[in-house]
């Protein structure tokens, strides 16, 4: 579908009741109509014809909408996700099959509302599998009351949905919980921030195995460093600490060449040895 395509529906921002009447007083296509109309757009790719499409069809998208309000979003947002799956629909319409554009659109509807919900329903996505997002939007139709469910229960509902149980029993936990935000909100005595789930983690800093880790980092810097440089000749140990431990300005191969009287080449092996046999000590000291 491209982007030009506009819905024309006048109706006040932000009121959802006007819209669903604007919607509502759109014609209703004929067989023959919606046939005509989506050949014109398979064919020669009419906008005009997508455009009557999609607007007949948009009190379908609000009444399959009104079905999933129970999750606690907004009718206008689900709306808005659900007449998107219908332009996806109405793109992908082929009047060929026999099919009415109303029983085709059901599933691109749906399908777009349902991953809307997923996205925005809890900040944590809380259906990522296949079974995972059958059982979401069934689930808590499929119960027989409020109460938790048993085995026989358990086993019922994943034998209806061709799931596991255990996925059955992990869904129930996971919509019974809600969100908690990581930082407290601000009050009076400041109790919030402090007893938000952010002042119960440990510092990064203070984990065990990473203190030990330091430690010994600094004990390699400190000690291991001195003792390597101790292991090289004097002309190596000033190649290395005038190129690599220096605070001012590093020498370069040329000056120590010049320095030594030999080749550039020559200082640069010199230092790469001497690199070497402290890296090796490094390691056993290690």
């Amino acid at each position: 579908m491209n982007q030009s395509l506009s819905l024309p529906i006048s109706c006040a921002v932000g009121s959802i009741d006007q819209y669903i009447n604007s919607v509502n007083r759109q014609p209703m296509l004929t067989e023959q109509e919606e046939v005509d109309l989506a050949v014109r757009l398979k064919e020669h790719g009419d906008l005009d014809a997508a455009r009557q499409l999609v607007m007949s069809h948009l009190r379908l998208v609000v009444s399959i909408a009104r079905g999933y309000l129970g999750y606690g979003l907004p009718h206008a947002d689900l709306i808005q996700e659900g007449n998107i799956g219908l332009m996806k629909a109405v793109k992908r319409f082929d009047p060929a099959r026999g099919v009415r554009l109303v029983s085709f659109a059901i599933h691109w509807i749906k399908a777009e509302i349902h991953e809307f919900i997923v996205r925005n329903w809890r900040l944590v996505k809380i259906a990522t599998t296949k079974a995972q997002r059958k059982l979401f939007f069934n689930l808590r139709s499929m119960r027989q009351n409020s109460s938790t469910l048993n085995r026989e229960e358990m086993h019922a509902i994943a034998g209806r949905l061709g799931v596991k149980p255990e996925e059955v029993a992990e869904m129930e936990i996971r919509l019974g919980g809600h969100d908690v935000p990581l930082e407290g909100g601000v009050d009076d005595d400041g109790e919030g921030e402090r007893f938000a789930p952010i002042a119960w983690l440990p510092a990064p800093q203070a984990e065990p195995s990473l203190v030990l880790e330091d430690a010994q980092y600094a004990r390699l810097q400190d000690e291991g460093l001195r003792h390597a440089l101790d292991a090289l000749d004097s002309r190596s140990r000033d190649i290395v600490e005038r190129r690599w431990l220096t605070e001012g300005e590093v020498a370069t191969l040329h000056e120590l060449a010049a320095q030594y009287g030999v080749s550039a080449e020559r200082i640069r092996q010199i230092e790469a040895r001497a690199l070497q046999k402290m890296r090796a000590l490094l390691v056993a000291a290690a």
